[in-house]
């Protein structure tokens, strides 16, 4: 059997979001994300496999795919290791039980277990009923029809993790945001948004919204907030470094958190972490789990190379003008890790060692997380 989608129909759904990916009709982390689940769900629903690798591979080939029409992207792969380290997790329990099911031993720990109560021997007994048959010649489908239940519940898993993953950031806002602050923000960010309305409800803060030019999505963050009652005022990004000084936290959204600890976010993020700093002023990012890549910024050291239609920024109208200038538009800046201060996230993040590493601090009053990014000095 192929490890390749059997079908059309299969492919068909991998093949629309590709154009679209490809044409910028589904932009940003958490929307990627989510199509990217969507199509993983119908593909795997479809396809036929009689072993793991065969179904590792299917799942692979969607992501190499979806990768290689939108490569700005991050969430695409990181969706799609996230599935794979659930199959191969739920693969390895299964054959565990296997094991384990087949070695009748005597043993202290077997002694243990036969003196506990009857109820919970039928729990456990329920739980090892996955008894998986590879290359079965007599039943081909017996592997796929029952590790696809297995695999559809982890997708339908991440599928609520990205769903709720604005709100379970925004249960410790109240803890890091306080009365009487002055916040500053730079465009719009689903998450910052959540972040800052959830933190109203406990404290009376003002919060300052740079435009974010030329897309200027700080109008509908600032109109967004002004209308859930907080206090909000709408800036240039021209008069970031003049206000810097009577911020007290600067909040940011990140659109993908590098191995380094660096971040990918919105135009005008590094100037406005670099007039932070300036300030000795503590900038925070909010981001979900799923926008942690194991990927380094390689190309450049300000952006993301990742542009936008330059017309936003300069106009064919301007005749002349437009045939001695090169106009360029990024969506995204490069913020260096020394830039950041701490990051917010919705579950917990191991530490890793690179040439900046991210230390959990694990919060005891909600589900979020806080990460601080230090400097690495020595070795850990």
């Amino acid at each position: 059997m192929a490890t390749e989608p059997q079908n059309a129909a299969g492919q068909r759904p991998v093949e629309a979001l590709a154009a679209k990916l490809r044409r910028r009709q589904v932009v940003g982390s958490r929307e990627t994300a989510l199509e990217t689940v969507l199509v993983l769900r119908q593909v795997v629903s479809k396809a036929r496999f009689q072993n793991i690798n065969q179904l590792v591979e299917i799942i692979r080939s969607v992501g190499q795919k979806l990768s290689e029409a939108q490569p700005k992207e991050h969430t695409v792969g990181n969706t799609v290791r996230k599935l794979l380290h659930h199959v191969r997790e739920e693969y390895n329990n299964a054959s565990k039980g296997k094991a384990t099911a087949s070695t009748n031993e005597f043993s202290i720990t077997n002694f243990v277990l036969q003196g506990r109560l009857r109820n919970e021997m039928t729990a456990q007994k329920a739980e090892s009923t996955l008894v998986l048959r590879e290359d079965d010649l007599e039943d081909p489908d017996s592997f796929a029809r029952t590790l696809k239940p297995v695999v559809m519940e982890a997708i339908q898993d991440i599928l609520d993790e990205l769903e709720t993953v604005y709100d379970n950031i925004a249960k410790s806002a109240k803890d890091h945001i306080h009365s009487d602050e002055i916040i500053l923000t730079i465009g719009r960010s689903g998450t910052v948004e959540t972040y800052l309305k959830s933190a109203a409800h406990y404290h009376k803060f003002t919060v300052i919204v740079v435009e974010s030019g030329p897309s200027y999505g700080g109008h509908d963050m600032a109109r967004s907030l002004s209308s859930a009652g907080v206090s909000t005022f709408l800036v240039p990004d021209s008069s970031i470094y003049a206000l810097m000084s009577r911020v007290n936290k600067v909040i940011l959204g990140a659109h993908a958190i590098l191995a380094n600890g660096g971040m990918f976010a919105v135009t005008g993020s590094l100037l406005t972490a670099t007039a932070a700093r300036a300030h000795s002023t503590p900038v925070m990012v909010c981001a979900g789990q799923f926008k942690l890549t194991p990927l380094w910024n390689l190309y450049h050291e300000y952006g993301a190379l990742d542009f936008a239609d330059p017309s936003g920024v300069l106009g064919f109208e301007e005749g002349d003008l437009v045939d001695k200038v090169d106009v360029v538009n990024p969506y995204y800046d490069y913020v260096r890790p020394d830039l950041v201060d701490v990051y917010v996230t919705n579950e917990y993040v191991r530490r890793c060692i690179h040439a900046c590493f991210l230390t959990t601090v694990s919060s005891q009053r909600g589900p979020s997380t806080t990460i601080s990014v230090s400097t690495y000095q020595g070795v850990i």
